[in-house]
């Protein structure tokens, strides 16, 4: 019991700091997750967020979805999900009853012009470490420069890029394919 509360406890502070959206979570969820928890390591929370941006919903919500299922199964990942999602649902509430009344203040603007550039900062570290994570050799440096080039230069649909990116990593990373009849190497049975 304690553990899915730690469980629900971690998620629930990790949503308290929930801005800006996933990819600015990633240094939070770096921390607390695998810095001190060790519940992942960094490379499954970057194929979780490779899989988060695929898959519908909050890039974050999804990640913190699978890492609450590896950690304690279908219960685990409820109480990471509702842990994280909780508090935006009350932040949320008390903003938007009180935003129409405070929205046009000069102060309100003057800060929330500055935490959209706090936002910005944490989105281009999340961009580092994503990149510092996945661009690991020329092939997958080649899948980045083309997406980045369909993303930019061209408007493609990021849902297309994704998955032509899927598609290509596949095809760059899986195995050659053997000759019929040819035992593995090392095995002293390779056909001449």
């Amino acid at each position: 019991m304690k553990e899915y509360l730690d469980l629900l406890w971690t998620f629930f502070k990790m949503g308290c700091l929930t801005f800006g959206g996933g990819y600015a979570m990633l240094p939070v969820i770096e921390r607390e997750l695998v810095r001190r928890k060790g519940w992942a390591a960094m490379e499954e929370v970057m194929d979780y967020y490779a899989i988060g941006q695929v898959t519908p919903g909050i890039i974050a919500v999804n990640v913190s979805t699978f890492i609450g299922y590896k950690r304690k199964g279908l219960l685990g990942g409820i109480l990471a999900t509702l842990g994280f999602v909780f508090p935006s649902l009350i932040i949320i509430t008390i903003i938007a009853a009180g935003l129409q009344n405070f929205a046009e203040l000069e102060s309100v603007q003057h800060a929330l012009k500055g935490i959209r550039v706090a936002v910005g900062a944490l989105i281009l570290d999340a961009v580092r470490k994503l990149f510092k994570g996945a661009v690991k050799d020329l092939k997958s440096l080649g899948i980045c420069l083309v997406v980045f080039g369909l993303s930019v230069f061209f408007k493609a649909s990021p849902v297309l890029v994704v998955l032509s990116a899927g598609l290509a990593g596949f095809l760059l990373y899986r195995p050659p394919n053997k000759s019929p009849g040819s035992a593995p190497p090392g095995t002293g049975e390779e056909k001449p």
